[in-house]
């Protein structure tokens, strides 16, 4: 009898060059380069690597960079779908119905050629950010503002955002976090989109299909939930007794643990640096220092009465980057969907390059019957 994994854990699936992890060493690689490198490199490189499967050269990037310049106003329609949401939602379900509406304005909607899927996808990329920021200044009642060509994806999406435009640390955040976010294996939205583009349905059902899997709490929603908590501890010195009283309780604390890693997520330790520079920058560590403590409790927590420790994962201090960025929880998981859009794409390209209908078995597990004659 073939045994089952809960949650498909440690099952290989398929093969892919998109990413890889080492769970073990705590490496994270995209197309073989270590996330550590590509994190200096600007997000339109990392977005154009991951799509094409190559680093572009400068006249490559260049030209990638004013394609999605080109593409990132919504137009008036596309505007006005924004417009008619529902303001009691998440960025997320917004997200979900823009890009459902853009698919059918699409004159390439059903052909999956490599040539057509490329249009399309700078075409998301482009806009993910846009929708995002200008939900967010709807709901306020405030105006959209238009994308500025001369700023990069990460620092546009703050001014859109805002207004204003970002300092340089600020708007170097946003960029880097755009980078960390941009892919992660078969993490569970990433695999849903793949199962989509298996069966040849079009990229904006796949990509669809990633934001509704993305935004659940135990996958992106986690970096929501991450910030509401920071709220509800009122000083840093009151993160050790929130902490213990959730462990008496048997109540999960967002942003630790993770299925892949056993030692600390790199892409953790470059968000836990940019929190602190942020905090600094802004001469308010508050929010920094509750989540170190809170990060300190777990730790001695787990070492002391477990023997191993618990680490926070990518959802935890990328959390605390956005308080400072002044991103409110209702964006956060759509803000993570405009980094990992350019993932979702690359493994939707790799599925229809080679594809085969994703189609696993079930094991049954009740008695047969039969009618009474």
């Amino acid at each position: 009898m073939e045994e089952v994994k809960s949650g498909l854990e440690n099952v290989v699936v398929l093969e892919t060059g998109v990413s890889s992890i080492d769970g073990t060493e705590g490496v994270l690689r995209y197309r073989g380069f270590d996330i550590n490198d590509l994190v200096y490199l600007p997000y339109d490189a990392v977005s154009y690597l991951l799509i094409r499967g190559k680093l572009p050269d400068d006249n490559e990037l260049a030209v990638y960079s004013a394609t999605l310049n080109e593409k990132r106003e919504l137009g008036e329609y596309v505007q006005n779908v924004v417009r008619a949401c529902n303001f009691n939602i998440e960025a997320m379900d917004a997200l979900r119905t823009t890009i459902s509406y853009m698919s059918h304005c699409d004159p390439d909607l059903n052909d999956n050629s490599e040539e057509a899927n490329l249009r399309k996808a700078t075409n998301l990329i482009a806009k993910f950010p846009t929708i995002v920021a200008a939900f967010s200044r709807i709901l306020k009642g405030e105006t959209p503002v238009s994308p500025d060509p001369t700023l990069s994806h990460g620092a546009n999406f703050l001014y859109m955002l805002r207004g204003s435009k970002p300092t340089e640390i600020e708007a170097e955040a946003m960029e880097k976090d755009f980078i960390l976010s941009a892919e992660h294996e078969l993490n569970a939205s990433s695999f849903a989109s793949r199962i989509t583009a298996s069966t040849c349905s079009d990229l904006y059902s796949a990509i669809i299909t990633g934001i509704c899997t993305l935004k659940g709490p135990l996958h992106g929603g986690a970096r929501m939930e991450v910030m509401n908590m920071l709220d509800e501890i009122p000083a840093p010195e009151a993160a050790e007794a929130y902490v213990l009283e959730k462990i008496a309780n048997k109540e999960k604390i967002m942003g630790f643990g993770h299925r892949v890693y056993m030692t600390q997520d790199p892409r953790t330790i470059i968000f836990k640096v940019l929190a602190k520079q942020l905090a600094e920058s802004k001469g308010e560590t508050q929010w920094y220092r509750t989540a170190e403590n809170i990060e300190n409790t777990l730790f001695a927590e787990f070492m002391g009465k477990r023997g191993k420790p618990l680490y926070p994962n990518v959802d935890f201090y990328s959390g605390v980057v956005y308080k400072y960025l002044e991103i409110p929880p209702r964006l956060a998981t759509a803000v993570f969907a405009a980094g990992r859009i350019s993932g979702w794409i690359a493994h939707c390209m790799e599925q229809y390059s080679d594809n085969r209908v994703i189609r696993p078995r079930a094991k049954y597990v009740k008695p047969a019957k039969t009618l009474k004659a």
